[in-house]
């Protein structure tokens, strides 16, 4: 195994032995790819979900959501700004507490990045794709994710124009939805009254909005994603901040009317026992073909997977430049300049997982993993206030922060008992890691032996 590399101070430049990626990205492209991952795949079983935990009323958590997801993404802002570098949460917390916390944060989000790619590898191979043709689910995700890996080494922005294209299905899509919940109540069909109707029988309506507002969470939060890419991006401090908060406005205000069109279209009892609530609008106004709904479908799972598959290499070949994982994750296509052994190391362990089947069983630690990274870079950008970063970079007020870090441990408190039996086992296995990266580290520094 390649030994891992000797992490470089804060201020070293790309040198000639790691290359620097293409800054290829502009506003409009970086805009469009943190919409894409930000509308994702879970907004076609999402609505479903919320309608169980908070009652009609699914606009409500939703837009709780957005607000929450607000406060860390204006720490995303400031730090991709200040150090714009692949690596994202990974190299802000190695610059704020050390490359042991460093190692941890890049694992978990390393780790809840190759399982959603994984999952949705499978997702495609599903039933939206039975809907067309029958192939083996494995087998289909092994083309699936090796496809992907091809687009993804081509380069970033040959895969941010194919995300353009998709995100714009996927737009046209809910918009549809929207259009036809209005057309149900236009026509005297829907029920107005239930867009009011906030908690359900085991929940008050305070308890049901945190609920439902922890699982509409994490419709927003792609942005972690695109900040493994700014790099990439041909002037960060400002295409940065401007891209992210339109995107996160964009996908809340189409999030909200999704779900104002689904709640008063359809019996919150239906959404909440559907794996597919937008298709029972679908069914529900009539005129509009299902199976284009799986194709829809089909799309938001392939460019979902894209995006995760870049946030997941970018992330591998930022932590490997900083010596948290081996060297060799540096190496880049030299024509393309796109982490071509990055991507292929990820793309075969998310196959790995795909073709097991354990996707399942680790899932629902994902919940988790990314509050333990989001509590890190709030707190990192506070710690790193001392430093001056690159010029003119984009600013969160203090409050920001603080309230951000505040809403990861609120959010917490709601996740599942079993699954605080899992997670801290996957952070465990980072935190193992970390260690024997740190006593690498130390042995390439003192090969002798000598204090």
């Amino acid at each position: 195994m390649a030994r891992l590399g000797t992490p470089r101070s804060a201020d070293t430049q790309d040198t000639q032995d790691t290359p620097a990626l293409k800054r290829a990205l502009t506003t409009p492209l970086l805009y469009f790819f943190i919409l894409g991952d930000v509308l994702g795949a879970g907004v076609y079983v999402l609505v479903g979900q919320v309608a169980a935990d908070a009652g009609g009323a699914v606009w409500v958590p939703l837009a709780v959501a957005l607000l929450l997801a607000m406060l860390t993404a204006a720490s995303y802002a400031e730090l991709a700004t200040k150090y714009p570098r692949a690596g994202g949460a990974s190299h802000y917390a190695t610059r704020a507490f050390g490359p042991f916390a460093g190692f941890v944060a890049g694992f978990c989000m390393l780790a809840a990045g190759i399982v959603s790619v994984a999952a949705l590898a499978r997702g495609f191979g599903g039933d939206y794709l039975s809907a067309f043709v029958t192939l083996p689910v494995g087998l289909v995700a092994v083309l699936f994710l090796a496809l992907l890996a091809l687009v993804n080494a081509r380069g970033i922005k040959e895969s941010t124009r194919a995300n353009v294209v998709a995100t714009v299905v996927e737009v046209g899509g809910l918009l549809v939805i929207v259009v036809l919940g209005a057309w149900l109540l236009l026509r005297g069909d829907g029920d107005l009254g239930r867009l009011g109707q906030l908690g359900t029988p085991e929940k008050g309506a305070a308890a049901a909005v945190l609920s439902g507002s922890v699982l509409a969470y994490y419709s927003f939060v792609g942005f972690e994603t695109s900040v493994n890419v700014a790099e990439e991006t041909r002037d960060p401090r400002r295409s940065y901040p401007r891209a992210l908060f339109g995107a996160l406005v964009t996908a809340g205000a189409v999030y909200v009317l999704v779900g104002l069109a689904a709640s008063a279209a359809v019996p919150t009892e239906r959404l909440a026992e559907s794996s597919g609530p937008l298709l029972e609008v679908v069914e529900e106004a009539g005129g509009v073909p299902t199976r284009l709904f799986s194709a829809i479908a089909l799309v938001a799972v392939a460019n979902g997977a894209l995006l995760t598959g870049i946030m997941s290499s970018r992330l591998a070949y930022g932590m490997a430049r900083d010596g948290l994982l081996p060297a060799a994750l540096t190496r880049v296509l030299p024509g393309r300049r796109t982490p071509w052994l990055a991507i292929a190391v990820t793309t075969l362990l998310a196959m790995l997982l795909a073709l097991t089947g354990s996707v399942a069983t680790l899932a629902s630690t994902l919940v988790l993993l990314l509050l333990v990274v989001f509590l890190m870079v709030n707190t990192a950008v506070l710690v790193l206030r001392r430093d001056a970063g690159e010029a003119d970079h984009f600013r969160a007020p203090t409050v920001l922060p603080v309230l951000g870090a505040a809403s990861c441990v609120a959010l917490a408190t709601q996740i599942e008992a079993q699954v605080w039996l899992r997670g801290p086992l996957t952070v465990a296995v980072g935190m193992v890691l970390a260690a024997v990266a740190a006593v690498r580290r130390s042995r390439a520094a003192n090969p002798s032996g000598r204090a």
